[in-house]
């Protein structure tokens, strides 16, 4: 594949503030154009979604689809390459977008997906120091709800779609733009964009919702992740019934008792070390980064996770080690009805982050072994996807790493394996390998924020991601691979 060579572009870049007019960026053999109208056209497209409470409840998924669909078909796209599929949910109208850019008649390469989600978690105005569905610039930033997760991604996709088109550019297969309405609540938009006839052959998914890396506080040390796996998302109600009965008359089976041991049982309860090849790299590279006893121990495990020496030392270390084992952890409890009534039923819920390769089931008979109480009932909610591990793709990640290195230089771009869920849990459940793709650079740990108080985005990196974008896509479809 071509190689993507740095030149100026960075160096431009970084003189780019929001409110100020771009130049033009060009170097040759990275096919880099960007004109100062493609920044501000960037910058308005997020300001106008950012402003659009795409909460659950507000019925904003579909006049947020409806706008960009109309930037598009102003940008040249046809309406017979546009489709706005909705969903009923809980009684509101959910929407998702669909956009084809398309390949040559006759191509035999089959089409990429690039993945957004249009919603976003809510924000309450009275913890934030600015108004969540107003965006503000300051200190470099933009402040606003879902800025980082992940309207930036929308509307750096769209923005890279319509300058493409202006271009001229003529992709060797379909390019598609798949963006959900309710990732953050359910993901049924999301599986049906999989099944969607645009999307449903893909030969792989780039997640811009899993695009993003980050640099120290003095801006060095760059680092970007190709997420290639997500656990399994589950969640269980615990439940203990009990015939309850007056306070001033205390019994033994009292159900919150019951609940507390299942509690203590599960603080103990340590599954298994396990691997893949995302996860096993990943702890390699820990191992490396860290050194010393803990380096040692988490080696050992990467060749005999069954070591309980090695596994002690590193669950004894403050470094973060979730992603070497499913875990399970209490986050809600209710019970009682009365401050003078025994409580008639007392439920535990227990979220559980569970290793690709491990099914629910599993994990749910566990957890009933370790309670051992039969009065208990212990029941899954929902349907959780049980997600596999995307293969290893060297010539994507290649493509990947020369993207971003025109933009971080000297980066450390490698596969990961996330403990979150995004819509590649989904697309990767419908057989569609998917990767983070992105560029957008947060300052650890103060700009991880999403979901949080105060979500930012940094500007100059905003606009980076048009130039990661514009070369990554090229890369990938210009014919040249």
């Amino acid at each position: 594949m071509k190689l993507i060579t740095r030149l100026a572009a960075a160096a431009c870049m970084s003189t780019i503030a929001w409110g100020m007019a771009a130049p033009v960026v060009r170097a040759d053999t990275a096919e880099v154009e960007i004109e100062s109208s493609d920044f501000t056209f960037a910058r308005s497209l997020l300001e106008d979604i950012l402003k659009l409470r795409t909460v659950k409840g507000f019925a904003q998924t579909k006049p947020q689809a409806e706008l960009l669909a109309d930037r598009l078909r102003a940008g040249g796209f046809r309406d017979e390459d546009i489709d706005i599929p909705t969903l009923q949910i809980d009684g509101e109208t959910v929407a998702s977008l669909v956009v084809r850019y398309k390949g040559p008649a006759g191509s035999t390469k089959r089409p990429i997906a690039l993945i957004a989600h249009m919603d976003v978690v809510d924000a309450s105005a009275d913890l934030w120091q600015t108004a969540p569905y107003v965006p503000v610039e300051k200190d470099g930033y933009i402040y606003a709800r879902g800025s980082v997760d992940n309207k930036a991604g929308v509307a750096l996709l769209v923005t890279t779609f319509i300058r493409l088109k202006r271009e001229g550019f003529q992709p060797d297969r379909d390019l598609v733009i798949a963006f959900s309405g309710d990732e953050e609540t359910g993901m049924n938009t999301t599986r049906l964009l999989t099944t969607h006839p645009w999307v449903e052959n893909a030969e792989y998914a780039l997640n811009s919702d899993a695009g993003v890396g980050s640099v120290d506080a003095n801006g060095n040390n760059p680092a970007f992740s190709i997420q290639s796996a997500e656990k399994t998302y589950a969640t269980f109600h615990i439940t203990a019934a009990n015939k309850g009965g007056h306070s001033s008359a205390p019994r033994a089976d009292n159900a919150l008792f019951d609940i507390a041991d299942a509690i203590t049982r599960i603080r103990s309860l340590k599954f298994p070390v396990g691997f893949n090849d995302i996860s096993r790299q990943m702890a390699l590279d820990l191992a490396e980064t860290e050194g010393g006893e803990f380096g040692r121990a988490l080696e050992t495990l990467t060749r005999d996770p069954s070591n309980a020496e090695a596994r002690a030392i590193v669950d004894a270390s403050s470094v973060s080690t979730h992603f070497i084992s499913t875990t399970c952890v209490p986050t809600m409890l209710a019970a009682g009805t009365a401050e003078n009534a025994l409580p008639q039923q007392a439920r535990l819920t227990v979220n559980c982050r569970i290793l690709p390769g491990t099914s629910v089931a599993d994990v749910q008979k566990t957890l009933t072994d370790v309670i051992d109480n039969s009065a208990l009932s212990i029941e899954v909610l929902g349907a959780p996807v049980e997600s596999p591990v995307s293969p290893i793709n060297e010539p994507l990640f290649e493509s990947l790493r020369n993207a971003i290195e025109v933009v971080q230089p000297g980066a450390i771009v490698k596969p990961s394996m996330s403990s979150g869920g995004t819509d590649g849990r989904e697309f990767r459940s419908a057989g569609i390998p998917t990767y983070g793709a992105g560029a957008i650079t947060l300052v650890r740990p103060d700009d991880f924020r999403a979901h949080g108080i105060d979500e930012r985005l940094p500007i100059k990196s905003y606009f980076d991601q048009l130039i990661f974008w514009d070369g990554l896509l090229k890369d990938l479809a210009g014919g040249q691979g």
